[in-house]
């Protein structure tokens, strides 16, 4: 799995079979938030949506910036990788953006 990062559009990709699949994040106050994650259906279930989220908490961590979450997925994500120090973002709702199973825009 090839995932690249955008750091124009504050973007993390990868597209498997002609599909494409992201994380969105925003950077502000000394943190990486990531606001959404989205994988085709076509592709779910194969562990894209965890390592798009690993990638973008790893530049987090390599940047010296705190690991935090908006979309429900990444909070989850960060509950179960406590080595990340992470938290739920002050925009945080339970249940929001959780990995949308439809096509996402290259």
């Amino acid at each position: 799995m090839h995932i690249q990062h955008n750091k124009d559009l504050h973007r993390f990709t990868v597209e498997i079979n002609g599909h494409t699949a992201l994380v969105d994040y925003q950077l502000y106050d000394d943190a990486l938030d990531i606001r959404k994650t989205l994988v085709p259906k076509e592709i779910s279930g194969r562990g894209i949506a965890a390592a798009l989220v690993k990638a973008a908490y790893d530049y987090a961590v390599e940047q010296k910036l705190k690991c935090l979450g908006t979309c429900s997925y990444a909070v989850v994500w960060l509950e179960r990788h406590p080595e990340y120090n992470g938290q739920k973002s002050t925009d945080y709702v339970e249940g929001s953006c959780a990995i949308a199973p439809h096509a996402a825009k290259k």
